[in-house]
């Protein structure tokens, strides 16, 4: 299939899915007219029903300003430690579990190697940026050393597509859990270039424009700048025609195929992609903790990233950082319950009743049930 003609089908399709109900049910209202009149019947049911999504439109809108405008306002009700441990965490976090979401939610392809992309990236800003091993680094400025380490973790992130698409299903974690195992014992063995089981410390955000972006108020909206920008554009793209043809690969990746669609290389590119999430939310999570060691690569920590994506659902974009919100949250305050060593049993015990009771996440626990309650409440009235 022609280039031009993928994307005439594609925005033909994407102007139908937009029309929705409204649009296929005034094609026959216009073609039943009244007798002797000139209007179609049905013309103020067709408007009627084209104001809905447009008002459905409108709140969702509403919500989401009122959401950014709490997160805007969360540093003025904090203190220091919620704006910076619970909240630059959670958003650094929510960053690279977005990556996951994607691939899974959109892509339908599970991968394991989130958490080791996002390490190789802050491993790249180590060694190309300055960090306390000064005989490795090599002290490029920020400006460069930051897009390269998220390039080269971009690069990283197609290769594990382009070995990982070929399979499906569990052989496809198996294969990304086999590269991150590898990945973390390179990063553990190796002193000459990534300096063994130490790592690096002493990886700073640079003082631009006279500011500590380490400080808890600068750190937080920087982290929140950057999750807004890598939410949106997740929603951008998977309403566009990549992402709705990614959405129907994951579907029926047979009849794509039939259709003209090149399965695997929209399955790359879609790596690719989560790569770059991935990756930004690697060097936030590398500034916040200040340091990259094999630890961060880790098999937990691969473990951990799926266990946040899943929390919060693989349905929607936000679903990732409400999942991260929670395993934050109790990985800071489950200790003064349980034992420090008892906190992977919390965990476990959370994310096996989050898939028993509501396999779409939190997310979905609350589009079934809370909205509920809410109607019930209105109806009561005061």
């Amino acid at each position: 299939m022609a280039a031009s003609d993928w994307r005439r089908a594609m925005n033909s399709g994407s102007r139908a899915l937009a029309a929705g109900p409204a649009a296929w049910s005034a094609r026959p209202a216009a073609a039943a007219l009244k007798p002797g009149a000139g209007q179609p019947v049905g013309a103020a049911g067709s408007t009627t029903a084209a104001a809905a999504p447009a008002a459905m439109v409108s709140a969702s809108t509403a919500r989401q300003l009122v959401v950014i405008a709490l997160l805007l306002l969360y540093p003025a009700m904090a203190t220091p430690f919620f704006t910076f441990q619970i909240g630059g965490q959670t958003l650094a976090l929510g960053i690279i579990a977005l990556s996951l979401t994607f691939l899974a939610g959109y892509g339908g392809m599970v991968s394991l190697a989130q958490m080791t992309i996002a390490g190789s990236a802050g491993y790249a800003m180590a060694i190309l940026g300055s960090s306390a091993v000064t005989q490795i680094s090599l002290g490029w400025p920020w400006w460069l050393a930051v897009p390269v380490a998220v390039l080269l973790a971009m690069l990283f992130a197609t290769f594990i597509g382009w070995l990982s698409v070929r399979t499906e299903g569990i052989y496809t974690i198996m294969i990304t859990l086999a590269i991150g195992v590898a990945y973390y014992y390179l990063m553990q063995q190796n002193y000459s270039l990534f300096n063994g089981f130490q790592g690096f410390s002493k990886v700073l955000p640079p003082q631009v424009f006279g500011i500590d972006w380490r400080s808890p108020l600068p750190f937080y909206y920087l982290a929140l700048a950057c999750a807004l920008a890598a939410y949106y554009f997740v929603r951008y793209l998977v309403r566009a025609p990549f992402g709705m043809a990614l959405q129907g690969i994951r579907d029926n990746p047979r009849r794509m195929n039939s259709l003209g669609y090149h399965v695997n290389a929209h399955r790359i590119a879609a790596h690719a992609v989560a790569g770059l999430i991935a990756a930004l939310g690697g060097i936030l999570l590398t500034w916040y903790n200040s340091l990259v060691t094999p630890g961060v690569v880790g098999v937990t920590a691969m473990i951990n990233v799926l266990i946040i994506s899943v929390l919060g659902g693989l349905g929607h974009p936000v679903a990732a950082f409400l999942g991260a919100l929670v395993f934050v949250l109790l990985q800071n305050f489950a200790i003064d319950l349980v034992d420090r060593e008892r906190f992977n049993l919390v965990i476990g015990c959370i994310f096996l009743l989050i898939v028993l009771f509501s396999p779409d996440g939190l997310l979905g626990l609350w589009r079934r049930h809370g909205r509920r309650l809410l109607d019930a409440g209105t109806r009561r009235g005061p």
